[in-house]
């Protein structure tokens, strides 16, 4: 029968999907059959599956952590933010609706039920299962219908860890904080708390560790010093992305875009020792570099009038000025066209915008969002790549007809006449090693040769064995139960 555990934090970004990363791959190497499941995430990094639907991308690299191919089940609720107040919710893979925050509560019950059917047909294939939470559940003005934290725990009756981070400073009131919050059945699901991202002696810690135990009755289940080779695991934020340690000759310049999407096309560019990968924010213009790159976006028109509020058009058309090169891909690729319409009113208000000019295509948005999973190769050298498509729109006109890429014995993307604008719809192009070297050699770069995905594979076994040795493994083990299920 399988058991199950969840891991909770303390509040965000205390590297919860990192954890979870590093248990999967340790339990799976002792030959446990582990999955990952998360059953409300919210981020417009997303991962295409086999099953044809949609995940969140941390939970992608759990998977690969446990040797398995990602499943919609694995996170069956994604939140893929549109506005500050709205979000497009995606359940078990597919496109449910777009929903305002305050109407969302209503959606929940429905939702709840999703996640416990997902959360089943996971545990009923495996050993174990391990949760990973959303956020904190110490925001208790949420509790009510939660199916991120606590509700699910709940629901699901399972066993929950807190983790801590200390790197922010006062992880002590975090935890103790929590637990003083929480309503006494919440608190009594917490059985142990670790301690996260810590730098220096940890010995000095003891008493730390001693005092949180003593006011939680919570077990200490150890704590986790900084983990030095998190840069080279793909990003689940685009700020972890300038994490790296240092800074190849060969610039590429990406524009922050406030929606922006699918930007695990950069993890392999920034691990490249040749390579240096500048995230540009709002409020500084483009440097100058060897190619700029405009990654993905939830929303491409709102994310288009944007980037010319900074200015960036302006940067974008000096650059190509120059002689620089220039790669968009999926919503940056659309942006580059001469027009982006959406009739119907898919990512905002129905309308139509010049795009940026610098590709002689245009882009309609179009009802049903496309998923695959894609074996494609480079025209010029037939390098080849497995990547993903995940977009609205479909984008013609005379550049694509200089497409650069070949699927399915079919030429796609579109370049320019002089070959220096390129764009195109295929996420994950330098994950793949031949492919990656030839394109950044075009272009005047000398790459390192590498193979990306050994190197995943290899800091996923150091994450294990680093948290194998900081925490108290077998209590932890103890800790998870069975799973229930049905009802």
């Amino acid at each position: 029968m399988a058991r199950a555990i969840m891991v909770q934090g303390a509040g965000s970004n205390v590297g919860k999907s990192m954890l979870v990363a590093g248990l999967c791959r340790h339990f799976a190497r002792t030959g446990l059959r582990v999955r990952p499941f998360k059953p409300q995430n919210m981020s417009n990094n997303a991962a295409v599956t086999a099953d044809g639907g949609e995940i969140g991308r941390a939970q992608a690299l759990q998977a690969l952590a446990c040797g398995v191919e990602p499943m919609v089940d694995m996170n069956p609720v994604l939140l893929k933010p549109e506005t500050d107040t709205g979000s497009q919710v995606v359940v078990q893979g597919q496109r449910l609706a777009t929903v305002r925050a305050r109407d969302y509560a209503a959606l929940k019950p429905q939702l709840l039920a999703a996640c416990l059917g997902s959360f089943r047909r996971l545990a009923a294939g495996c050993d174990l299962v391990i949760v990973e939470g959303a956020g904190s559940p110490a925001e208790i003005n949420l509790r009510a219908g939660d199916i991120a934290n606590m509700g699910f725990a709940e629901a699901a009756d399972i066993p929950v860890l807190l983790a801590g981070d200390i790197d922010r400073g006062g992880v002590i009131a975090q935890l103790v904080g929590t637990q003083a919050v929480l309503t006494p059945a919440d608190a009594a699901r917490i059985k142990g708390f670790l301690v996260n991202k810590f730098r220096g002696d940890v010995p000095l810690f003891e008493d730390g560790m001693t005092a949180i135990a003593a006011r939680t009755g919570w077990a200490p289940l150890g704590v986790v010093p900084w983990f030095d080779e998190a840069w080279r695991l793909p990003a689940e934020d685009i700020l972890d992305i300038r994490s790296a340690p240092r800074a190849g000759a060969f610039r590429i310049a990406v524009p922050r875009l406030r929606r922006i999407a699918n930007f695990d096309d950069l993890d392999p560019l920034s691990s490249d020792p040749a390579v240096s990968v500048e995230i540009v924010p709002p409020g500084r213009p483009l440097p100058v570099c060897d190619l700029v790159l405009i990654p993905g976006s939830k929303t491409t028109i709102a994310d288009l009038e944007a980037f010319r509020a900074e200015g960036w058009d302006v940067d974008l058309a000096a650059h190509v000025r120059r002689g620089g090169h220039v790669l968009g891909i999926c919503g940056g690729y659309q942006m580059l066209g001469r027009i982006i319409a959406d009739p119907e009113g898919l990512e905002g208000p129905a309308r139509s915008v010049k795009g940026l000019g610098l590709l002689d295509v245009e882009t309609v948005m179009q009802p049903g969002k496309h998923l695959a999973r894609v074996r494609a190769e480079d025209v010029e050298t037939s390098a080849g790549v497995d990547g993903y498509e995940i977009h609205l729109g479909e984008t013609t006109g005379p550049d694509t007809a200089r497409g650069w890429l070949r699927r399915d014995g079919q030429v796609v993307g579109a370049a320019s006449a002089d070959g220096r604008v390129r764009g195109c719809y295929l996420h994950g192009l330098f994950a793949g090693d031949a492919f990656r070297a030839a394109y950044l050699q075009r272009l005047g770069a000398n790459p390192a040769a590498r193979d990306y995905g050994t190197e995943v594979e290899a800091t996923l076994d150091a994450l294990a064995d680093h948290l194998a040795r900081a925490l108290d493994i077998e209590a932890l083990d103890r800790i998870a139960r069975p799973v229930a299920l049905t009802d």
